[in-house]
C-alpha cells in the first residue's frame, strides 16, 4: 500500500516542486496486511502486469456487504477480489501501447447507460461536507464530458445505487476496483484524512476513483516513481492495461489518473483523460 508523502519531487523541467500525497492512503490507519499472500497469487497479478511490489491484503466491511472476505489492494488504490483475479487471468486482451498513455483494463462498462451514484450520509461512514463538495464536482465535470454514460447522484444512507461513495478510517486518498459484466464497480472507499486537504483535492480523488470504477488504470502504471516519487514497472506483459487511441507516448503529468496526486490537484481532467473516456465511452 502506498504511504503518504511529504517527500518534494520535480516532474519534468516545466513542473514545479511539489508535496506529494498517494492516490491510496497512510497504510498504518488501514486493516491491512501483507502476510498470507501465497507466491502462487503474487505471479497471477505479475502475469497481468500489476505491481506487486506494495500488494497486501485488504478484509471487508459491513457497509459493501463483504465482512469476513478478504480482498487484494494493488497500486495502492486498486482492489481486486479473488473472484475478479480469476475473470482477468480468463482475459485474452495483450497490453498494447508506448509507455505513458491512457490504458483502459480488461473490462468496461455498458454503454449507454445512467449510473447511479450515492454519496453516503449514514452514520461514522458519512461523507463530510467537503467530500460531498468534492463527489458533486467530479460528477458535474464526468457528466459535461461527450460521452453515453450519464450520472444522477444523490446523497443517501442507502446503498441502493452503481456506485457507492463512502467514508472510512484512514490517511488522505481512497480506493475502488474494476468493472464487472459491464456494471462499474460499485464501493467507492474515501479515507478520512482527504478532509484535511481542499475541495478540489477531494473531486481530484473522488474523480480518480470513479475512473477506476469505469475501467481507467493508473495512467503511470508503467512507472509510478514518476508521479510517486517512488516505485517501478508495474509490468511490461500480460492483460489488463490496452492502450486507448489517441493518448500521448509521453508522461501526461495532467492526468487525473496518476497514481500520486498533489496537494494542488484541482480535479479538472486532463485533455488526455478527456480524449480517453470520450474514446470508451
Amino acid at each position: 500500500m502506498c504511504k503518504l508523502k511529504n517527500s518534494l519531487m520535480i516532474v519534468l523541467t516545466i513542473m514545479a516542486t511539489t508535496v506529494i500525497m498517494s492516490s491510496c492512503e497512510n497504510k498504518e490507519e488501514l486493516d491491512l496486511k501483507t502476510n498470507h499472500i501465497s507466491d502462487d497469487v503474487i505471479e497471477k497479478f505479475k502475469t497481468l502486469g500489476f505491481d506487486v511490489s506494495d500488494i497486501q491484503l485488504q478484509d471487508g466491511d459491513e457497509l459493501s456487504g463483504t465482512a469476513g472476505q478478504t480482498n487484494y489492494v494493488l497500486e495502492g488504490d486498486i482492489v481486486i477480489t479473488p473472484e475478479m483475479l480469476d475473470k482477468m487471468l480468463e482475459s485474452d486482451i495483450d497490453h498494447h501501447g508506448a509507455m505513458g498513455e491512457q490504458y483502459r483494463t480488461f473490462n468496461l462498462v455498458s454503454s449507454p447507460q445512467t449510473i447511479s451514484v450515492i454519496g453516503y450520509t449514514g452514520g461514522s461512514n458519512a461523507l463530510t461536507t467537503k467530500m460531498r463538495q468534492g463527489l458533486q464536482d467530479a460528477i458535474n465535470r464526468y457528466n459535461q464530458l461527450n460521452i453515453n454514460l450519464n450520472f444522477s447522484l444523490s446523497f443517501s444512507s442507502s446503498t441502493n445505487a452503481d456506485i457507492v461513495v463512502y467514508r472510512v478510517a484512514g490517511g488522505a486518498g481512497g480506493s475502488a476496483g474494476f468493472p464487472s459484466g459491464g456494471a462499474p464497480y460499485k464501493w467507492v472507499q474515501i479515507l478520512s484524512g482527504l478532509d484535511n486537504y481542499s475541495r478540489a483535492v477531494n473531486s481530484h480523488v473522488i474523480a480518480h476513483e470513479i475512473g477506476h470504477c469505469l475501467g481507467l488504470r493508473h495512467t503511470d502504471y508503467f512507472n509510478r516513481s514518476l508521479s510517486c516519487g517512488s516505485g517501478g514497472n508495474e509490468g511490461s506483459g500480460g492483460v489488463g492495461a490496452v492502450q486507448i487511441p489517441g493518448t500521448p507516448s509521453g508522461f501526461d503529468a495532467n492526468s487525473i489518473m496518476l497514481s500520486c496526486f498533489s496537494s494542488s490537484a484541482t480535479g479538472v481532467f486532463g485533455y488526455y483523460d478527456r480524449v480517453a473516456l470520450e474514446y470508451l465511452y
